[in-house]
């Protein structure tokens, strides 16, 4: 990995560039942490101070390790980058970084990993629909020995406040690619989800290749997660701000599988253990 000369002078991480691998913590830094935490956003100002707020408080609280939470941002003409420097001041162990020549959610999630110094690398949406105070609890999951911990929308009752309209188009897309790579999303019950912990480990030295939004897809496809673990939650609609989900979410997600089925990636999970928690 290659980063840029270029760095604005108020800007904390620089961008990575080329290819979409993560290297050991050690490549990195002299002075790893534990935990990475990556919030990939664009036009999230208005939900990206209670975000990190809830979450450092709990961090804080729950963990005895050192954490880091990396907010990358595409350049939100809503001012969200600012937002997050801002926050810096008061939140130590927050990081931001700014995109202007890339696009997209996924890759921007693994060029946050590319700057972590975490053994554990995590992401979780900007929008406040993921529960910041489920991340202990994702953690714990691998620290009991999980190399993938998944927070699903799927467990018994949790439902929650999504519309009627996302939920169907979430499952048929999931039995997409129940049929496309059954030995993959075989595996777990929300193969669509954003907000999971992995291990460093599992990825390190992959090229990886995301497609749209859904990077636990690549992450299921081509890391070596023999042990997964997955926690229920219920999902919130958002508060601020306008929602992603489109068609060509779906789209992009369809196109992801195939590329995994071609690339012979449909056997991955073979033989491996996966748990469900409530």
């Amino acid at each position: 990995m290659t980063s840029t000369a270029h760095r604005e002078p108020n800007v904390s991480v620089a961008v990575p560039n080329g290819p979409l691998t993560v290297l050991p913590a050690a490549d990195i830094t002299d002075e790893p942490v534990r935990l990475s935490l990556v919030l990939p956003t664009y036009n999230e100002s208005g939900n990206v101070a209670e975000l990190v707020g809830r979450l450092a408080r709990r961090l804080d609280a729950a963990l005895e390790v050192g954490y880091e939470i990396i907010v990358i941002d595409d350049d939100s003409p809503d001012g969200t980058f600012e937002v997050a420097l801002r926050l810096a001041a008061e939140f130590p162990r927050l990081r931001v970084m700014r995109r202007r020549h890339e696009r997209g959610l996924a890759t921007a999630v693994v060029r946050g990993w590319q700057v972590a110094r975490g053994e554990v690398l995590a992401v979780m949406d900007a929008d406040l629909q993921h529960p910041p105070e489920l991340a202990p609890a994702l953690y714990a999951e691998i620290d009991r020995g999980a190399d993938l911990a998944i927070a699903s929308r799927y467990g018994r009752g949790r439902v929650g406040q999504r519309s009627v309209g996302r939920r169907l188009r979430s499952r048929v897309a999931q039995l997409i690619g129940l049929v496309l790579l059954p030995d993959v999303l075989g595996r777990v019950s929300d193969p669509m989800s954003g907000y999971f912990m992995v291990r460093r480990s599992a990825i390190v030295g992959i090229e990886l290749a995301p497609c749209g939004y859904k990077i636990l897809i690549e992450i299921l496809g081509r890391g070596r997660c023999a042990r997964i673990s997955e926690l229920a939650y219920v999902f919130q609609e958002r508060r601020a701000g306008r929602s992603k989900d489109s068609s060509r979410v779906y789209f992009e997600y369809l196109l992801h599988l195939l590329r995994l089925r071609s690339s012979g990636q449909g056997c991955a999970g073979r033989g491996h253990s996966a748990s469900f928690r409530h």
